[in-house]
């Protein structure tokens, strides 16, 4: 049995965790891993990358991921990519295919399974933590604790310059990102996608507090927080090949409508892909050591058009088609919890 991994989308901590957990799992059943290179480009492209455990046993802790990735989108130009795609998996007699990936890529792979037959089987994988899937995604943990040391280093300059801090984090559709961060450091104010912006609001916090003797602030911004205020609209310039928006930055527009309403200093931080980079946390290598593990045994056992997720705490497996059905939105108990301390 020969068996293939992909990983496409955004890059994730805890990606190389399930990479070496498929292989050490395939190698034990007596069968052979291929990587493919840079996602569906590396399928379309023939670009692959033998996988052993000797090659992949120290990648638990190291972020981003040794077999590359990119957002290709082999239906934008099926007549041209699909039958190299589906030639290059007969030419590696892949007798599967283990894709880890978000919800687009995972929406390919639901394609290929459904109008090709392509055995596939899927691993979510976001940041963003908005797959209705599964309760929790590797590598949102770990966003979140950059998210928030970075906000523990602003804090000292907000604080000796008397000024606002917004931080903008990523979550193009939801807060989970910004919501989790911002009650772990005790923002004054947090933005998200799921609860209409009220920057008068806001600024009536932060003026309160600075009357009350507070002289700094945190708000803390979801990138896909849409804003309408004083004639300003965020705004997308451009669309990805999956046909989604790329987010301009909010966090400067809004540090701005701050300053103007309050007449305090206010600066604007993006974090950007910072949240993406570095190490996994212990808490997202283990989630994808599991969730790795867990896919190659499906794979091994033949069960595919099938995706790992996380159910109360246990590793279970349903349909593939579940992962593209919805997005799953911030759950409005957390904000309500953050909510409390900036009514």
């Amino acid at each position: 049995m020969n068996l293939g991994i992909l990983t496409g989308g955004g890059d994730c901590p805890g990606l190389n965790a399930v990479i070496r957990a498929v292989v050490q799992r395939v190698h034990q059943a007596g069968f052979s891993t291929l990587g493919i290179l840079e996602g569906w480009k590396g399928l379309i492209q023939d670009a692959t990358l033998p996988l052993t455990p000797d090659r992949t046993d120290g990648l638990i802790g190291q972020g981003g991921t040794i077999l590359g990735s990119s957002r290709t989108n082999p239906f934008k130009d099926a007549d041209r990519d699909l039958p190299r795609l589906l030639e290059n998996l007969k030419r590696h007699r892949l007798d599967g295919l283990i894709v880890v990936g978000g919800d687009d890529t995972l929406g390919v792979a639901h394609r290929l399974k459904r109008d090709h037959d392509v055995a596939v089987v899927g691993v979510p994988k976001t940041i963003d933590n908005d797959l209705n899937v599964t309760e929790f995604t590797f590598g949102f943990d770990t966003a979140v604790n950059i998210v928030m040391e970075a906000i523990d280093r602003l804090r000292t300059t907000a604080e000796s310059h008397r000024r606002v801090m917004v931080v903008e984090t990523m979550g193009r559709q939801t807060g989970w990102i910004a919501a989790f961060a911002g009650i772990a450091v005790g923002a004054d104010y947090i933005l998200v996608p799921e609860v209409p912006a009220d920057l008068d609001h806001c600024c009536d916090v932060l003026t309160r507090r600075r009357a009350q003797g507070k002289h700094h602030g945190i708000v803390v911004v979801s990138e896909g927080v849409q804003l309408l205020h004083s004639g300003l609209i965020s705004q997308y310039d451009e669309l990805d090949s999956f046909g989604h928006p790329r987010p301009t930055g909010i966090g400067p527009l809004i540090a701005r409508i701050i300053e103007d309403l309050t007449n305090i200093e206010t600066r604007a931080v993006i974090l950007g892909h910072l949240q993406r980079g570095g190490a996994p946390t212990a808490s997202d290598r283990i989630l994808a050591t599991r969730m790795g593990l867990a896919a190659a045994d499906l794979a091994l056992h033949h069960h595919f058009g099938r995706l790992v997720a996380l159910h109360q705490g246990r590793i279970v497996d349903v349909p593939l088609d579940q992962s593209v059905t919805e997005i799953r939105k911030l759950d409005p108990s957390y904000y309500e919890a953050a909510s409390a301390f900036f009514r």
